[in-house]
């Protein structure tokens, strides 16, 4: 290990440790605790979908960090090193006419509620990227910007954009035209020009494209 990587390491090192202070915290009250994060409420097609990880106590899962800060190399590596190391972990996935029928928000908290659910044992304490989960009997500390804050938020913010990332690139392959897989049902240049050029395809929110068509009739050329 050169000098530089050394420095590096260290750095990343007492980057986790910071990122762990509110599972140490906490963990000197609960044992169980869970991170709780979403990926997907802003785009125009596709599921949200919820994370929810307990991290090991005996093994450092190190560069965790909010998904969106990571390189889709790197939030792969990590996927795979949750899904293998954690003490627990789980995925709640809710549809766009899910979406549609009930909005976002609650559609997030479903997720989360789902997310939280699979996991083999109930959690003693969430720790929430921001919001307080309504329906859940759990203890929850919601965390404001909590997937740059904590390492198990961070762990479920990656579960779900990962997750969702997956989702839409099968969908690229039903429905080429959009490039879903490029980026992701969010409303870029491309995709908005997609939708004004071939109309909605199945998987599109209607209640968040009414400002793109005139109605949301799906294109049966594209079913």
């Amino acid at each position: 290990m050169t000098e530089k990587q050394r420095l590096r390491w260290e750095q990343e090192v007492l980057r986790t440790e910071a990122m762990l202070r509110f599972e140490k915290e906490y963990g000197k009250t609960y044992t169980w605790i869970c991170g709780v994060d979403e990926a997907g409420r802003g785009p125009l097609a596709g599921p949200v979908v919820a994370g929810a990880a307990v991290l090991p106590k005996e093994d450092v899962i190190y560069y965790l960090n909010d998904s969106k800060k990571l390189s889709e190399k790197k939030r792969e590596e990590l996927f795979q090193q949750i899904r293998e190391r954690a003490a627990a972990w789980g995925v709640g996935i809710v549809s766009h006419a899910r979406i549609d029928k009930i909005n976002i928000l609650q559609a997030t908290y479903e997720a989360m509620r789902e997310a939280v659910a699979g996991l083999f044992r109930e959690p003693d304490l969430l720790l929430n990227d921001a919001v307080r989960i309504p329906d859940v009997t759990i203890p929850q500390v919601p965390i404001v910007k909590g997937d740059a804050k904590s390492a198990s938020i961070a762990a479920a913010s990656i579960l779900a954009k990962v997750t969702r990332d997956h989702i839409m690139e099968e969908y690229e392959e039903l429905y080429p035209e959009y490039g879903f897989a490029k980026h992701k049902g969010y409303g870029t240049k491309a995709h908005i020009e997609a939708l004004k050029t071939y109309g909605p395809c199945p998987i599109h929110r209607r209640t968040f494209i009414r400002k793109f068509v005139e109605n949301g009739e799906t294109n049966e050329s594209t079913t």
